[in-house]
């Protein structure tokens, strides 16, 4: 068989859900052809190979590359300050109700061009792909009008064009209420249902909001969860963080691609994400940044097969975090998620939480030969090291 490359002596990761833990395979091979993986096993079942490119992987382990299901990563300014007062015993809430958070964050995007957004994005992005990361969701929802959010969703995909990355973007403009709405949510809402979500359906994959006594209820999110559905957005929510608005149950009931954070989820809203196949995606990062100490009902998560995923929720405010390796070894510290969990988290289910798995987050025939090559002698090393990259190189579309 031709191919274009062709990796050998490796340990391999597959992640495939039809097989055992982390579907490993010893003395692996990996071919690919025009960017996707045309065979990923072991070199006793593999075809003969004639190779454009050979790469002896020398024992290494690989992976697919990792993918980030939830970041803020296209934004303007920083917010060390609150982090002081933070410290200083100031709450989260006593911050943006103060006119901080969100909303601080909102002005300094605003401000800046679509140059300087990219700009203050590339390093952010950077870190993220010397640790393996080969896809990345990023929301929009600093910007609370609609060319500000036409401009950072612009911004998100022109990061796409700077990196060898996949890029899926998500509207979030029910992130917080801008100061030309003061005092009327449900008129900004209606400005979201009834211009922004039509204006941005070919712009964003997918429609997010934020269900929170500071953000926005559970009937203001129908209403935009039923813009997104007349104009074949699929959904995600920020659900269950600082209070149980039953904000999970309302995404299941829409076949939310995931609800996110989930500290407050109560049973029926696990019984809900079960029976409608929604993602539950952690955020250790935000769980330690914040210092919350209500953990997500992770064994009621298991116990309902509701599928996990790990990712960093990298942003301004509660968790300027760009290392996946980190969000990681935080799921497993924090949350005491198994090895594999937080493996599957930030490959496969990550992938499926943004209704991707077809495409990323295994590795099998295919799908694009995105990888992660590793110097490590066991896959529990890139959970249990902290401050440690192990990265030998990072593969996209069959490119290193």
């Amino acid at each position: 068989m031709r191919v274009d490359r062709l990796w050998s002596n490796a340990r391999l990761a597959t992640l495939r859900a039809d097989l055992p833990g982390l579907g490993t395979i010893e003395d692996g091979v990996i071919a690919a052809i025009e960017g996707r993986i045309a065979f990923a096993g072991p070199r006793a079942d593999a075809p003969s190979f004639d190779a454009a490119i050979s790469q002896d992987c020398e024992g290494r382990w690989i992976t697919p590359g990792l993918i980030d299901c939830h970041t803020h990563l296209v934004h303007a300014g920083n917010r060390a300050r609150e982090f002081e007062l933070r410290l200083e015993g100031a709450s989260y809430e006593e911050i943006a109700r103060a006119g901080g958070g969100i909303v601080s964050t909102m002005a300094a995007t605003r401000a800046a061009s679509p140059e300087e957004l990219v700009e203050q994005a590339l390093p952010r992005l950077d870190a993220m792909l010397a640790e393996g990361l080969t896809t990345i969701e990023i929301k929009s929802g600093y910007g609370l009008t609609l060319a500000d959010e036409i401009k950072m969703l612009e911004a998100a995909r022109a990061l796409g064009k700077a990196r060898d990355v996949n890029i899926a973007t998500t509207f979030l403009g029910a992130h917080a209420l801008p100061p030309e709405y003061a005092g009327d949510p449900d008129g900004y809402v209606a400005e979201i249902c009834q211009r922004m979500i039509p204006a941005l359906a070919g712009r964003a994959d997918a429609v997010d909001a934020f269900c929170e006594g500071i953000g926005f209820s559970a009937p203001q999110v129908r209403r935009v969860f039923e813009a997104a559905a007349a104009h074949g957005l699929p959904v995600k929510l920020h659900a269950e963080q600082l209070s149980n608005l039953h904000g999970a149950a309302l995404a299941a009931e829409f076949g939310a691609l995931s609800a996110d954070h989930l500290e407050h989820l109560d049973q029926g809203g696990v019984e809900a994400m079960a029976a409608a196949g929604t993602v539950a995606v952690l955020l250790p990062g935000a769980y330690y940044f914040t210092r919350e100490t209500r953990l997500p009902p992770i064994d009621a998560l298991r116990r309902a097969r509701v599928p996990i995923a790990v990712a960093t929720d990298c942003n301004p405010g509660t968790s300027p975090l760009t290392s996946p390796l980190l969000a990681m070894n935080m799921a497993a510290t924090l949350f005491r998620l198994t090895v594999d969990e937080c493996l599957a988290g930030m490959t496969r289910e990550a992938a499926r939480a943004l209704g991707r798995l077809d495409q990323v987050g295994t590795l099998e025939p295919g799908k694009c030969c995105d990888l992660a090559i590793w110097d490590i002698s066991e896959p529990a090393e890139l959970v249990y090291r902290i401050g440690f990259n192990p990265l030998h190189a990072r593969v996209f579309g069959g490119r290193p």
